[in-house]
């Protein structure tokens, strides 16, 4: 994954500086630690946004193994307060898959909403397949 350089890196929100670090070293603890308890992801393959921490840090985890990959990137980001959206491409078995990162943190930093949504239609249906079998390789899902 290719993030922006390092003074770039330095002016980026801190919730969003701690995200590239971990998504880069693909740090399951790390995320799991970025998380706030009540965090929710929603996918743009699963119906009903998921929720708790426990879930959230599955399905980005998943990611990681899915999408990151050493075409990852991040070209473009946009900031708000407590709010960023990383436009991020990648390909994957041959297919371009383009996507955002829709992010929210608390006052504490901690992500609190992570949204994702993917482009075109072959690259979800690929991306679906790839998670679904990532999340089954995981194991039951936690309760």
């Amino acid at each position: 994954m290719s993030t922006a350089g390092p003074s770039a890196h330095a002016s980026l929100p801190a919730a969003i500086r701690r995200w590239h670090e971990i998504a880069v070293a693909r740090d399951v603890a790390g995320l799991e630690a970025l998380l706030a308890e009540d965090a929710v992801f929603e996918s743009p393959v699963v119906h009903t946004p998921q929720a708790g921490k426990a879930l959230v840090t599955r399905y980005l985890a998943a990611a990681f193994d899915v999408l990151n990959n050493e075409a990852f990137h991040y070209p473009n980001q946009w900031f708000g307060e407590t709010s960023a959206v990383l436009e991020f491409a990648t390909e994957i078995d041959g297919i371009t898959v383009n996507g955002i990162d829709m992010i929210s943190w608390d006052a504490s930093d901690r992500i609190t909403h992570f949204k994702v949504m993917i482009r075109p239609l072959k690259a979800i249906n690929l991306v679906h397949e790839k998670m679904r079998e990532r999340l089954m390789a995981m194991g039951p899902r936690p309760a």
